[in-house]
């Protein structure tokens, strides 16, 4: 994996001058990395401790601790569906299960075009609209399996 571009680097560092600390900004550092690479390697994490001049291990520990962060490569579509009390009651199970046996795949894997990657999250923070699920920053909700297979039909047209 390579280096961070100079426009990543810069980026973070312009956020971290908003913060009164380097470490408060690392939660936006971290994203505007992986934004760039798709995933966290730690080289990648390295520079990003280098950048807010933070401490590598505390770095790991906030990269590890959330799950949005993803520590290996992923699809290009993050499909992430909540299972949590709402979703499950309205069917998030079930379009999570549709979902990896359409895909062949289980939670945290990844297809074999690298297209898609799938997730069991726990909360998506939408009880009132459930089942719902996020594909990479858009969000979607009240689904079904059938609206479901329409936003990955749509997903695989734009390739």
């Amino acid at each position: 994996m390579g280096k961070l571009s100079d426009t990543s680097i810069n980026k973070i560092k312009e956020i971290s001058r908003r913060y009164p600390t380097s470490e408060s900004a690392l939660l936006p550092a971290l994203y505007v990395a992986q934004r760039e690479k798709g995933w966290l390697a730690k080289e990648i994490m390295d520079e990003v401790a280098d950048a807010l001049d933070l401490p590598r291990v505390r770095v790991y520990g906030v990269a590890t601790f959330y799950t949005m962060y993803y520590k290996k490569p992923m699809g290009k579509y993050v499909i992430q569906v909540c299972t949590n009390v709402s979703c499950m009651i309205n069917g998030g199970e079930e379009i999570f299960g549709h979902l990896k046996k359409k895909f062949g795949i289980k939670s945290g894997e990844t297809t074999g075009d690298g297209l898609f990657s799938i997730l069991e999250v726990e909360c998506l923070g939408n009880c009132g609209n459930a089942p719902v699920m996020q594909v990479n920053e858009d969000f979607y909700e009240n689904l079904t399996i059938e609206a479901v297979d329409e936003i990955i039909d749509s997903l695989k047209k734009k390739k």
